[in-house]
């Protein structure tokens, strides 16, 4: 427990020191677990199917927290084509990959497509943690996120598909088997999500902390009954938590915060556990091979699938290069990598030692620079404000809410009057705390940024009230003229 104490404080300090360099912190947990492993610290630990089980328990602790930040309005005009590249792009993407390294690197066409396959998707944890600090229009945000959503359901079916049967497996029925356990991680994913939203809203916990572990509950929920069911936990995970993220549910700022600290944690634990697990004069063996995969994949494989993939949805040529460079390598490929060590096929062990090193190279090349591109494509500015974060209390007997509103830097209620709010009648604005001092509001106090408000409404109008909160973020006191969404909410509440 001290051991694993103070390797946590480093690890939370490391975050401190990422974010002032861009160096992305994964690679500061890994290179803990190198320190601390076998040929520094004598720390041993060569379990590859306790790795894989650990790994994929943190995996879906990091989808659910993505699936929980991701707003449906955003992502939902890219899911069509983040659908073509997670499943039309990772066959191309391994296709080439594959013919690289079984061409320049030499190896057998079996551990050549498993290295393709293994290496094809992009990571949601980089993806979501590197994207969220860079200022990108919302469609290619959106895009990206919901790739690498997507992306890891069929990755896992070709790892596992390769790794016990190799390509003598007929492609017609891999495609099979990959469009149903897809076609049921949906299904779960919906009907997990769906009636979780419904039994939050219609339950009142008798504690706040209670719906965050509800929710990560459901989310865990998903991707067994997904996997019990045959079909792709991680896709239902992901979908299920989309779904809980977007709900109207009750102390969703707790419940982010709650999800994302376990993101971390997970994390942590899994790029730890993976460094404990390589050995450096393994991999200092495999760098060269590890180079000219990572070239193949970087500069061949994703911008081919890239620019194949969203030819029908005539996405510009600068939004192709930059999806092209942002297609971020984690965690996900290191732990797949372990598939098939645990089958025990041949030459396992140097495909492993080929993915860490790749990740590790690649990721420090990529992720500190990916804002230097965007700038360069002058892509580097989003679209629309900062959205409010609003946490909604029940309050049963009175059949009322109390609703939480930050006013955040970027928000456009920046400057308008407590009236011009235009609440739905049952809604008032009762309380105002302004550089930690709290006064009750007139109709004519302007509001400012780094204000908290208090706003009590009856359950009657709590959506509509909330709408029309989120227009004014975005569209000022004229939200209701300008078109900006939750004005029709609001009348339809008056």
């Amino acid at each position: 427990m001290l051991v694993s104490a103070l390797v946590l404080l480093v690890a939370v300090g490391a975050v401190r020191l990422s974010s002032r360099t861009g160096l992305p912190s994964l690679l500061i947990y890994l290179g803990i677990g190198l320190v601390i492993g076998e040929d520094e610290f004598g720390v041993r630990f060569d379990d590859a199917e306790l790795t894989q089980v650990l790994g994929y328990a943190a995996l879906v602790v990091i989808l659910a927290e993505g699936g929980l930040g991701t707003k449906w309005r955003e992502i939902r005009p890219a899911v069509p084509a983040a659908a073509v590249l997670a499943t039309l792009g990772v066959a191309i993407s391994v296709g080439i990959t594959a013919a690289g390294a079984h061409y320049l690197v030499g190896l057998d066409w079996r551990p050549a497509l498993i290295m393709g396959a293994v290496v094809s998707s992009t990571d949601a944890a980089a993806v979501f943690s590197v994207l969220r600090r860079v200022p990108l229009p919302h469609r290619l945000t959106g895009m990206l996120e919901a790739e690498s959503g997507f992306n890891d359901a069929p990755v896992v079916i070709l790892v596992v598909a390769f790794s016990t049967t190799g390509p003598t497996h007929t492609w017609y029925a891999l495609v099979g088997e990959m469009v149903l356990e897809l076609a049921i991680g949906l299904v779960v994913g919906l009907a997990v999500g769906k009636l979780g939203e419904y039994g939050l809203r219609q339950v009142a916990l008798p504690a706040s902390g209670l719906y965050p572990i509800a929710v990560m509950a459901l989310c865990v929920l998903a991707y067994a009954g997904g996997a019990l069911a045959h079909g792709s936990g991680f896709l239902a995970v992901y979908v299920a938590a989309m779904i809980l993220g977007n709900a109207r549910l009750p102390h969703r700022p707790a419940t982010r915060g709650f999800a994302d600290g376990m993101a971390w944690i997970a994390q942590i634990g899994l790029f730890v556990l993976l460094g404990l697990l390589a050995t450096p004069s393994e991999l200092l063996r495999d760098f060269g091979a590890a180079l000219i995969v990572g070239l193949v994949l970087t500069l061949v494989a994703r911008p081919v699938s890239v620019v194949l993939c969203t030819r029908p949805f005539r996405l510009p040529w600068r939004d192709q290069m930059l999806m092209s460079w942002a297609g971020l390598r984690g965690a996900v490929p290191i732990i797949l990598a372990t598939i098939p060590m645990v089958h025990q096929v041949q030459g396992s062990r140097r495909i492993f030692n080929i993915v860490f090193v790749l990740v590790v190279v690649f990721t420090l090349l990529q992720g500190p620079t990916l804002p230097w591109v965007a700038r360069r494509l002058g892509l580097d500015k989003g679209e629309g404000t900062t959205d409010l974060d609003i946490e909604s209390a029940p309050l049963e007997r009175l059949r009322g809410h109390l609703i939480s509103v930050g006013v955040p830097e970027g928000s456009r209620m920046h400057g308008v009057e407590v009236a011009e709010l235009r609440l739905p009648k049952g809604a008032a604005v009762t309380l105002v705390v302004r550089e930690g001092s709290s006064f009750v509001p007139t109709p004519t106090t302007a509001l400012r940024r780094g204000d908290e408000l208090l706003v009590v409404t009856t359950d009657a109008v709590r959506e509509a009230t909330e709408r029309r909160l989120l227009a004014v973020s975005r569209g000022g006191k004229l939200a209701g003229w300008l078109g900006t969404g939750g004005s029709s909410a609001l009348r339809r509440g008056r």
